[in-house]
């Protein structure tokens, strides 16, 4: 079929044909880049569009933070519309709030230099192996988060610049004595209470769910039970490390190359001189003779140290005797270094030298011949070395091949991976979270998710997964997110309902009890009435994990009591309804702060001081926030 489509594919009319097409793509090009462009932005700050691919990226980065965070049971979150609405709604405030950021800085005229940019990059904990920046691993990681080297700079850059505007703004806060040892009380306060709980279970016997309320629930809240969107992903994977050579590196490929590149094993002749400078200075005639004055000094014994820190114009070396340390080829003036290599026997000194600087006496003070490693010692490295040659060479051999194939037969992988010795792998049903290496890299999960291949089924193009590794993938089978049946979740649903029912009788029953509370029956009573046990804390404190957290907030928002206990009832975040009696507060006085509390304490007021300066700042702007549209979790 090929070979007739190449055949047709060279009349006359064909070739106008093309050519005709070739044109209108070319048109249709150049007005692709003279054209606005229509990506839609998330939110505009101040007229700055934050665009959709800004959005995606820190998108996908909160994804991966999450799923690292919660695990296995992210899949279940990322099923709940509302909680990852929320996700994209504090993605999209993240990047308001950075953006204004970026803006003030701007303002102020605060600037990052390519210098600190580099020199972070190279002390950043991710980039590092062994103690050591990796390139490898910089490319790596950064490829992960969807950026090439140039635009992660920048981002960095920005990054950088915007922790200079919190430490010029956060860092110059301040908390006086007072406050701390006010906010060092609070923190250690205690208080008493006594309390009971209704437990919503022992209401649950009390109701029932009929099959028309699991199905209007079912009708009502069906963006609940939806199953996410899932792939059967076929791949064919080419990596440089797994291949094969059809021969193996004789012992004449490492002698050539030994022999080729004996300087690479070479270690060069290092020399530690020392020498007495005298600079031009206004009369350059003086200055030489001063020089040959302390070299004939020097030729009738005089001490070399003593005479340099003395007589010599170059202050550093001069304090320690004229020592200049080790010192290769290629490293100082030619002159200087001409004369210094010139040298033969350790304590010889060189006639006076000119250089830029003025007149040198020089002194050869240890010597370190240079030696050439043996081809015993290296065979193995260059072994190693002309083996990722060669199957470097043969990977992109492959790679060429791989992309041919892979676009000309584009319904199938099979010849793609017979061509270069490969197989195709398939993986389960698998969610977008679930995909593991390599097909988690951030570009190989766009190509997977992308309408092309999920609608059209063709092969993708190869994919970069650095250091010789390369993917094809195609979509073996695909099912959309849908709404599960109603026969699957409806016993979901029907405990659903009956927790939210019981919890209404608790709570119904917890309001005529509070009632009695307020009008003065003992908690004591409510609790044998209710049939439940009344519970004490006489010394709570704000990190109290016995009592329920809600509680626990609850219990340190209320007033101090007078004559009388200071009574409230809380809804639990568990359904259950507590009735609680405070009946005393003790705030510790004339706390010591020690140091890493007062810093603590000054950490959180200038953080919460800094966010009321962005919210401010947010304010003050003109901060347009698009309506999201839907998108696959």
């Amino acid at each position: 079929m090929l070979e007739k489509i190449r055949e047709g594919s060279q009349g006359l009319a064909a070739k106008i044909i093309l050519g005709l097409v070739i044109l209108s793509f070319a048109l249709a090009g150049i007005g692709g880049y003279l054209g606005q462009s229509t990506e839609q932005s998330v939110a505009e700050v101040n007229g700055v569009k934050i665009t959709q691919r800004e959005f995606a990226r820190a998108y996908e980065n909160e994804r991966a933070r999450l799923e690292q965070q919660f695990g296995e049971y992210f899949a279940q979150l990322a099923n709940d519309p509302s909680y990852m609405a929320q996700v994209r709604q504090s993605v999209t405030d993240r990047l308001v709030q950075q953006e204004l950021q970026t803006q003030l800085a701007a303002e102020m005229g605060l600037r990052v230099s390519d210098e600190q940019v580099k020199q972070t990059i190279l002390e950043l904990p991710a980039f590092q192996f062994g103690g050591q920046f990796s390139n490898d691993r910089y490319l790596q990681v950064i490829r992960q988060m969807g950026y090439q080297a140039d635009g992660f700079r920048e981002y960095l850059r920005e990054e950088m610049t915007r922790s200079q505007l919190v430490s010029a703004l956060a860092g110059t806060d301040f908390t006086l004595s007072n406050e701390l040892s006010q906010a060092v009380g609070l923190q250690q306060q205690q208080r008493a209470i006594d309390y009971v709980v209704l437990d919503n279970n022992a209401y649950k016997a009390q109701v029932e769910v009929s099959d028309e309320e699991v199905q209007e629930y079912y009708d009502l809240n069906q963006a609940q039970f939806l199953s996410p969107e899932q792939v059967k992903v076929s791949y064919v994977e080419l990596s440089a490390d797994d291949l094969e050579l059809a021969e193996p590196i004789t012992d004449e490929q490492i002698n050539d190359y030994y022999q080729q590149n004996k300087a690479y094993y070479s270690e060069p002749e290092k020399r530690r001189v020392a020498h007495i400078l005298v600079e031009y200075g206004d009369d350059q005639d003086s200055a030489e003779q001063k020089a040959n004055d302390l070299l004939t000094q020097l030729n009738n014994g005089a001490d070399f140290a003593e005479l340099a820190s003395e007589e010599s114009d170059d202050i550093v070396s001069a304090e320690m005797g004229g020592d200049l340390d080790w010192i290769e080829r290629d490293m100082l003036d030619p002159d200087f270094e001409k004369a210094a290599f010139a040298l033969q026997n350790v304590g010889e000194l060189s006639q006076v030298v000119e250089s830029e600087f003025g007149y040198h006496i020089i002194k050869l003070t240890d010597l370190q011949p240079g030696e050439t490693k043996p081809l015993a010692e290296v065979k193995e490295d260059i072994r190693t070395e002309l083996a990722k040659v060669e199957k470097a060479d043969l990977f992109y051999e492959q790679q060429t091949e791989l992309a041919e194939l892979s676009f000309e037969v584009a319904d199938t992988l099979e010849d793609a991976a017979s061509a270069v010795g490969a197989q195709v792998q398939t993986t389960p049903w698998l969610a977008r979270g679930q995909l593991s290496a390599p097909l988690n890299e951030a570009n190989v999960q766009a190509a997977i998710f992308s309408p092309e291949l999920l609608e059209d089924r063709v092969n993708s193009e190869v994919l970069d997964l650095g250091n010789e590794h390369v993917i094809v993938v195609r979509i073996a089978d695909h099912k959309p997110a849908a709404t599960k049946p109603l026969a699957e979740v409806s016993e979901q649903i029907k405990q659903t309902l009956i927790a939210e029912k019981a919890t209404a009788k608790a709570k119904e029953q917890g309001e005529e009890l509070f009632a009695q509370l307020q009008s003065g029956t003992s908690l004591n009573a409510i609790a044998q009435q209710a049939g439940v046990e009344m519970q004490s804390e006489d010394a709570l404190n704000r990190r109290s994990f016995s009592v329920a957290p809600a509680l626990v907030e609850q219990v340190f928002k209320l007033a101090h009591p007078q004559d009388e206990p200071v009574v409230d009832m809380v809804e639990l975040n568990n359904g259950n309804i507590a009735l609680v009696a405070l009946k005393s507060v003790n705030t510790p006085s004339g706390t010591e702060v020690n140091a890493q509390v007062k810093q603590n304490l000054t950490m959180q007021m200038a953080n919460k001081n800094y966010q009321s300066f962005i919210e401010a700042l947010e304010a003050q702007a003109e901060v347009v926030r698009m309506r999201q549209q839907g998108q696959s979790e």
